[in-house]
């Protein structure tokens, strides 16, 4: 008798209805009129265009698209990536992530994304530029993108460099414009970007993850002993995201990384991994397969069943679902990537009781940070600035007060610690520190309020949600 072939887990990995899903588990927690629930979850604009490129190989037709998920607030913001995976449907659903991502930690955007089909690593510098400046020039034809209107940003596939190309772009066209660099962010610092921004979410993630494990509550709820330090963790992706919040966690936080995942295979070392050795040892290999010391696996997936405290799936949606949940073996899943977690996989890690930090909250520094270089752009003036001086002026009257009342000298490399004032970098941490704490609080507060306590991902979209009908309800829109 022939043996049975394994039963295939039916699962929707549609990742708009997914977050669909979402909302409505959070909008039947909320007293609030179906149409203007219905408003709210539904896309608003959805602009999809091709347009020629010149390659190697003569001409070839590129896919774009820039979604607008909701207009509760001005501008709109959200990335724009780059893979030849996406679809319209993704990038819908990466809109809507952004209006409830925003939402929870109280930047004043509505929510948007955008995406170009191209695959970033097999195309030429020369052809990526001339896509991305055309991709612009659409996004302007239509007014899709403006200080005021929409605002882009990188997402996975693009950065720093792309967006440079962007706001140049947009300055062309719009030269009389005294806040056109406002018109994208994670630009270059010295093209109008912030100190910060490119380890903003990663850094996020780590506050976030961070105040978690020290947060009283949280900790009684999740069943974890206090602190990162001494903790072990695994990564899955090390592009932007998953290799500075590895780098960010080993040096700040005191955890160990036993693990990384890429898209051809995983590294493992009970040991510790150096995440910016592993990272030169990519750039030199093109693979982190190999890496002295470690143990290597060609099963990509394989680094979401490692033993560890905390698991952090920073590459793309959909990787932790019913076919795989039984290999995790975390005690926590942070979501640094959007949606990396499907609602049956979530459902699964729940009842074993391993929780989820949902992505909504977790991954939310990047568009934080995007924020303040916004600010920064159309203020004209870079943080720290004017208040630099003052402060570090103030500290040294205050240690000279105390030297003179005990009669004790403090060292000179003390005191210059003490007395300097707060650079841009140190203005950005701290804004980003507290806005990721105090979005925790606010979801934590959500989850315990009643006799049954919601998980986390359920309070954060009850949390946002409540949010952006607030916002309909002071435009007036509705009775």
């Amino acid at each position: 008798m022939a043996p049975r072939k394994p039963t295939r887990i039916k699962e929707d990995l549609n990742f708009k209805r997914i977050v669909d899903q979402q909302f409505d588990r959070a909008a039947a927690h909320l007293h609030a009129e179906p149409g203007l629930l219905d408003q709210i979850k539904c896309c608003n604009n959805i602009f999809s265009f091709t347009f020629p490129v010149r390659s190697g190989n003569g001409v070839r037709m590129v896919q774009g698209w820039r979604a607008e998920h909701s207009h509760h607030r001005r501008p709109l913001k959200g990335g724009i990536r780059y893979s030849l995976h996406v679809d319209a449907d993704e990038v819908q659903a990466l809109a809507a992530l952004m209006t409830y991502k925003c939402a929870i930690v109280n930047v004043p955007f509505g929510g948007s994304k955008g995406a170009v089909k191209v695959d970033p690593r097999t195309t030429s510098v020369e052809e990526l530029e001339a896509i991305t400046r055309r991709y612009a020039f659409e996004l302007c034809h239509k007014n899709f993108i403006g200080p005021g209107i929409n605002v882009p940003a990188p997402d996975m596939g693009t950065g720093e460099r792309e967006m440079a190309w962007i706001a140049d772009t947009y300055t062309a066209l719009h030269s009389t414009d005294v806040n056109a660099f406002a018109c994208v962010t994670g630009k270059p610092v010295s093209q109008g970007g912030i100190q910060g921004r490119t380890e903003a979410t990663g850094r996020g993630i780590f506050y976030g993850i961070n105040e978690v494990l020290t947060n009283k509550s949280s900790l009684k709820h999740f069943g974890m002993k206090a602190g990162l330090g001494g903790k072990t963790f695994a990564v899955q992706g090390f592009g932007n995201v998953g290799f500075h919040a590895a780098c960010i966690i080993t040096a700040e936080g005191g955890a160990k990384l036993v693990s990384v995942g890429e898209w051809d295979g995983c590294v493992f070392n009970a040991k510790g991994i150096d995440p910016v050795a592993l990272k030169n040892w990519q750039k030199l290999h093109g693979t982190i397969l190999g890496f002295p010391g470690a143990t290597s696996s060609k099963d990509k997936h394989a680094v979401l069943g490692v033993e560890c405290d905390v698991l952090i799936p920073a590459a793309l949606e959909n990787q932790i679902t019913l076919a795989n949940v039984r290999r995790v073996k975390a005690k926590l899943v942070a979501e640094g990537a959007n949606g990396p977690t499907t609602p049956g996989a979530e459902a699964a890690l729940l009842r074993r009781g391993i929780h989820v930090l949902p992505d909504i909250w977790l991954n939310a520094g990047g568009v934080t940070v995007s924020y303040f270089e916004w600010v920064k752009n159309l203020s004209h003036m870079r943080f720290g600035r004017l208040a630099k001086q003052f402060q570090s002026s103030r500290e040294s009257l205050s240690i000279e007060a105390m030297e003179g009342l005990t009669g004790q000298k403090l060292a000179s490399a003390e005191r210059d610690r003490m007395t300097a004032g707060p650079e841009e970098v140190d203005l950005v941490r701290s804004g980003l520190k507290g806005t990721m704490e105090d979005a925790w609080r606010e979801i934590l507060e959500e989850m315990l309020v009643s006799k049954k306590p919601k998980d986390a991902r359920l309070a954060s979209y009850v949390v946002a949600v409540r949010k952006v009908l607030a916002s309909y309800e002071r435009l007036g829109i509705f009775p």
